[in-house]
């Protein structure tokens, strides 16, 4: 079995396959013997999981989610690497490799394909260039998942983890409050990947709730309120929420009054059951 955060054995594995690292699918390996193990354990999964990941790279964590999982299907879009996979690979029978790219694949079918009732998680080192739409799409399509445990940026990570109502909170960090109980686990340094990246990273866990905490009569609607709402930051909610939405000002300023808000109250400051709250009052007199 191979040692596949020692830097001497990734180069020697990446150049006999000819392999290159692309800027563009934001390639970076992690070379960190820690960091894969911690992952995998912190995720939640047991011997009767199965696991979804998400960009295998030469497979350093597809290894440890293997050795704790019943099954892992790993999507992975650089066809470059599946020889590499094949050969990183190849102690597990419990692993296998869909060459496709994540926003394009059926993943509620491939669930019920691939994992026949076994309780199922994703586990990603996720590339940044692609982190909101993975997640945002993993959550919305409301997948028979437990739990999604991802590295992201930190900087994200913060986002995705603040409290909604926080300076940090954005629209993903309602959605993801919405669907899931966010807990960062731990830190990544830069210098834990190779190449190494320009900024520091985080792993995260999201615990994807049953039902969400609030509930809201117009889902739709009350995202494309938030959406409106934290579009425009600098703005009074009112402002950006009319602006974004094409509500007229003067129902927007209503809807915030019969709510109870100061008529200047800014967007990062309502928290989670105060947006519902307004998002309803917003229905209620278009």
């Amino acid at each position: 079995m191979y040692n596949l955060t020692d830097i001497g054995t990734i180069k020697d594995i990446l150049s006999r396959h000819g392999f290159h690292f692309s800027k563009a699918l934001g390639q970076n390996f992690i070379v960190n013997p820690s960091v894969c193990p911690r992952m995998a354990q912190e995720s939640g999964i047991d011997g009767e999981s199965g696991v979804i990941e998400i960009g295998a790279g030469i497979g350093v964590l597809t290894a440890e989610l293997a050795k704790r999982a019943k099954k892992v299907v790993c999507i992975e879009l650089d066809s470059k690497l599946l020889p590499i996979l094949d050969e990183t690979l190849a102690d597990f029978d419990n692993v296998e490799i869909i060459n496709q790219d994540v926003l394009k694949t059926d993943l509620a079918a491939l669930i019920e394909e691939k994992f026949g009732g076994m309780p199922v998680y994703v586990c990603a080192n996720l590339p940044y260039y692609i982190t909101s739409p993975v997640i945002m799409t993993l959550l919305e399509s409301r997948l028979p998942i437990e739990a999604v445990t991802v590295m992201v940026q930190r900087e994200a990570a913060q986002r995705l983890c603040a409290p909604v109502g926080s300076r940090n909170a954005g629209a993903v960090t309602v959605a993801v409050n919405y669907y899931s109980e966010a807990e960062k686990l731990f830190d990544v340094s830069a210098g834990s990947f190779m190449p190494a990246p320009k900024v520091d990273s985080c792993v995260i866990r999201m615990n994807i709730r049953k039902e969400p905490e609030i509930k809201i009569s117009d889902e739709a609607m009350f995202f494309k309120m938030v959406r409106a709402a934290f579009g425009q930051r600098r703005k009074t909610a009112s402002n950006s929420i009319s602006s974004g939405m094409g509500v007229p000002k003067e129902i927007v300023i209503k809807a915030i009054e019969e709510c109870g808000f100061p008529p200047s109250v800014r967007t990062e400051s309502l928290k989670m059951d105060e947006l519902a709250l307004l998002s309803e009052k917003i229905c209620s007199l278009l």
